[in-house]
């Protein structure tokens, strides 16, 4: 953890010592009254927070200072087929800690209808991943999380609202019917705003391929070797940003 996000709320109020930022603050950071800790508003701004009291009980009382406006996202979607949990999980805290601006997670016809009926979202779990890795990228801004039921129904609902789509290059990464690796298409397209798919354990059906190809996505290769998806993700997620600039 390395700044201390809190929502608006919270930001104005002491924080419990059974808190696990509480926990941090004075266990890890060993902070005490007087000291300052790194601090930030989800969604808003990052600055510093000054420890005025801690109490008897061991609630710590604070005045944040906003010194900016927080690390901005980068214009980078995926889609990701649904994986299981435990990986799930790591994916969502690495790609925040990336700073992807929007993680859609969508059911394909290969995934596993038992990771669709895990309550890994609906209980706040995915969202928890999505903020600590946004904490450890000491950023406050959070990646928007999205759940679709199918690629057909992703793009159906596309179709009604898609001025971000119609802008960004739009890649599924893919190897068996690749057209173009993916370092040679961004070399060749460029990548100032880029939607990436990325398939479930076993990937996309041919019937997926099409629908890919016909929403205006190009099949994209990262070499012969078969990936995890969280790994696919969070390499392809770096070659992408590293193709936008920002990673210098």
């Amino acid at each position: 953890m390395n700044i201390c996000l809190f929502t608006s709320e919270e930001i104005k109020k002491p924080l419990s010592k059974r808190d696990e930022r509480a926990k941090h603050i004075i266990k890890v950071l060993h902070k005490k009254e007087g000291d300052t800790f790194d601090a930030g508003i989800i969604g808003g701004a990052a600055g510093t927070a000054k420890i005025t009291k801690i109490s008897e009980e061991g609630d710590i009382s604070f005045e944040f200072e906003p010194k900016s406006a927080g690390k901005r996202l980068y214009p980078l979607t995926l889609i990701i087929g649904f994986p299981r949990p435990i990986q799930l999980r790591r994916l969502l805290r690495d790609v925040a800690g990336l700073g992807v601006q929007k993680v859609i997670l969508c059911g394909t016809e290969l995934t596993e209808k038992s990771y669709l009926e895990s309550n890994v979202v609906t209980d706040g779990s995915a969202y928890q991943m999505l903020l600590d890795g946004t904490a450890q990228a000491a950023s406050t801004h959070v990646p928007r999380l999205v759940v679709e039921k199918s690629l057909e129904e992703l793009f159906n609902h596309n179709a009604e609202n898609n001025s971000e789509w119609e802008s960004a290059s739009k890649i599924a990464l893919d190897n068996r019917r690749a057209v173009s690796s993916l370092h040679d298409y961004l070399e060749h397209e460029g990548a100032r705003s880029v939607i990436a798919a990325i398939g479930s354990e076993r990937g996309w059906t041919d019937r997926e391929r099409d629908l890919l190809e016909k929403a205006g996505f190009t099949l994209c290769s990262m070499g012969v070797r078969i990936l995890r998806t969280e790994t696919a993700a969070t390499v392809a997620s770096s070659i992408i940003l590293d193709a936008m600039g920002v990673l210098q």
